[in-house]
Formats: C-alpha cells, structure tokens, sequence
C-alpha cells in the first residue's frame, strides 16, 4: 500500500500574521518575498508625473513638496511601510549644463539638485549614473538596491 506523502495526524496549524501599521492601517508586514513583489510593481502615472516634475530653479525645494511626495509614496505602495528601505530619488536634472541630477532625501526631506562631479550624500551616489540614463524617469533609492522607474512606470531592479 502507497504511503501518503502527507501524514494527516502530524499535521502543524500555520498561521499567517499580519502586523497593521499604527501609522497606516492598510500596512502590513509582508517577508521579504513579499516585500519585493510589491516593490517591483509598476507605478501610476501621478506618481511618475509627481517624481518627473522637481527642477524648479531652486537648490533646494519648499518642504511641501516633501510632504506632497511622501503622500504620494504612502499612497502608490500602501502595504509596505518604506522608513528605513527608501532613502530618496535621483534622477536627472535640466536646470542647466553645469547641473547633472537632483536628488530627494527622505531622512533630511530636502530636495537638492547637484553639479556635475559633486558627490550625492546619504547612500544615493550609487544611484547617480543610472539617474542620466534617458531610459528612466527617476531612481527609486534603496538602502539595498536601486528601483530605475521608466516614464510609463515599469520598475527594473539594480543590485549592487
């Protein structure tokens, strides 16, 4: 007689526990298996049409603008809670010739645009040369990777 391949009286109750966000209640705690699935969803047009639009001739922009992209991140990717894993956005700059990329800093909340050859500050410097690439609207900065997101949204992931 075949042996079933699972013994039923030995059988173990998995329970799958979802942490809720005191901060969001539509958080949860997902694994990392999880977490890169969600992370590597595309993007909706708002939130690359509010990411593309941060040259404004200022060194540095108001801190509304941080408040409205902070919304805009909570809102697009509302089941993960991102403090601590996104440091910031760079992508390319048009304020002029001397201007290479700007930057988004979430730690700080400053958005800053920088010269070419000076150095990107918290983590983002290895974002800097994926950022010129006209392939991709902005570079999503993460404390392990970088998320290079096209103008119609498609996320490709950059390790290293």
């Amino acid at each position: 007689m075949p042996r079933p391949l699972i013994n039923r009286t030995n059988k173990k109750q998995v329970d799958t526990v979802f942490n809720v966000s005191e901060k969001n209640k539509s958080s949860v705690s997902f694994g990392n298996t999880q977490i890169e699935k969600v992370l590597r969803r595309k993007r909706s047009k708002e939130y690359v049409d509010n990411l593309s639009n941060l040259d404004s001739g200022n060194a540095t922009i108001a801190h509304k603008k941080i408040e409205e992209i902070l919304a805009g991140v909570a809102k697009e990717i509302p089941e993960v809670e991102l403090s601590g894993l996104l440091l910031g956005y760079v992508s390319k700059c048009y304020l002029g010739d001397s201007y290479e990329v700007h930057t988004v800093d979430i730690s700080e909340q400053i958005i800053e645009h920088y010269k070419r050859g000076e150095p990107l500050t918290n983590g983002m410097e290895k974002a800097r040369s994926i950022a010129v690439n006209p392939a991709y609207a902005f570079i999503e900065v993460y404390s392990d990777c970088c998320r290079a997101v096209s103008k119609n949204g498609l996320v490709s992931v950059v390790k290293g």
